[in-house]
C-alpha cells in the first residue's frame, strides 16, 4: 500500500491506497490505531477490491485536531470521499472506526453501499461497556528502545502492546508513540453514548464482525444488532477478541470476502 495525503476540512490527513482497480473500499481504523493495519486485508482482497484506508484525525501521520467528537470523524470520511470523487463505496471500520462508519452510513447514504463493522458497538457506555475509555495518560513519552517502550505500557497493565506500537516511531530523544494521549482520552471519552439510532438508520446491506473474547462488545449486544437491523449478517470468529482481524487474520478475510461476494 503506498501513503498519500490529503487536504481534508483543514487537516492534512494521511491514507493509504491499495491501488488497482477494484472495487473500492473505505477502511477505518479504531481508537489508538493506524491505518496500515488494514494491509493483510487489503493483499487477502485484492486485486478485485482497493482497500483505501484512512488515517483519522489525531492517529498515525495525521494532523491533530481540536474536536474529537465523533460528529467530526464521521465529516471526515465523508468530506474525504467526495474528494476522492469515489461514491457510493463499501465502508469497512474497526471499533470507533465501526461507529464512524455506520454513522457515516445513516448520514450520508448516498455514499455508502455496504458495511463490515469488526467490533464497533451501538451502545457504548457503561454497564454495557464497563470501561469504554483506557487512560493513557502516564504512558511513557520515550523510552530508549522499542522494547522499553513495548515493556513500559505493558507495565501499566496491557497484556500486550503489540497493537499500540503500531503508532511506535523513533524520535531524536528516544521512542514514542505518534498520537497524542491527551488526545486519545478526549476522543474516547467523546465515543461513550447511545448509537442505536445511527446503527439502525441505514439500509445498505452489512457484516458485523465480533469477537466473542471481546471485551469491548459484548456478545448480547451483537447478536442483538444483527436480530434489529435487516440486512444484517452478524460472523462471530471462534476464539478471537476486540482485534478479530489480529487475531485470525484469515478468518477475517474470509468473512469479508464471503459477504462481499453475495452484494
Amino acid at each position: 500500500m503506498i501513503e498519500r495525503f490529503a487536504t481534508v476540512r483543514g487537516l492534512r490527513l494521511a491514507w493509504l491506497d491499495g491501488r488497482g482497480d477494484g472495487a473500492p473500499i473505505l477502511a477505518l481504523h479504531g481508537h489508538f490505531g493506524r491505518a496500515r493495519c488494514f494491509a493483510p486485508l487489503a493483499a487477502a482482497l485484492a486485486p478485485r477490491y482497493r482497500v483505501i484506508a484512512l488515517e483519522q484525525r489525531g492517529h498515525g501521520h495525521s494532523d491533530r485536531a481540536g474536536d474529537y467528537g465523533p460528529d467530526e470523524y464521521v465529516a471526515d470520511a465523508a468530506e474525504f470521499l467526495r474528494g476522492l470523487g469515489a461514491g457510493p463505496v463499501i465502508v469497512l471500520g474497526h471499533s470507533m472506526g465501526g461507529v464512524v462508519a455506520f454513522r457515516l452510513a445513516a448520514r450520508h447514504p448516498e455514499l455508502v453501499r455496504a458495511l463490515v463493522v469488526e467490533e464497533g458497538g451501538a451502545l457504548n457506555r457503561p454497564p454495557d461497556v464497563p470501561h469504554p475509555v483506557l487512560d493513557v495518560r502516564d504512558w511513557p513519552r520515550r523510552a530508549a528502545t522499542l522494547d522499553g517502550l513495548r515493556r513500559a505500557i505493558e507495565a501499566r497493565g496491557i497484556p500486550d502492546a503489540g497493537y499500540f506500537l503500531e503508532s511506535a516511531v523513533e524520535h531524536p530523544d528516544g521512542w514514542g508513540l505518534l498520537f497524542d494521549r491527551d488526545d486519545m482520552v478526549a476522543s474516547q471519552r467523546a465515543l461513550i453514548g447511545d448509537w442505536w439510532a445511527d446503527w439502525l438508520g441505514s439500509s445498505c446491506p452489512a457484516l458485523l464482525i465480533h469477537g466473542p473474547e471481546s471485551f469491548v462488545l459484548p456478545t448480547a449486544q451483537a447478536r442483538a444488532m444483527a436480530g434489529r437491523r435487516p440486512g444484517t449478517v452478524l460472523r462471530e470468529l471462534p476464539g478471537c477478541g476486540h482485534w478479530a482481524h489480529d487475531d485470525d487474520p484469515a478468518a477475517f478475510a474470509s468473512a469479508v470476502r464471503e459477504f462481499l461476494a453475495a452484494l
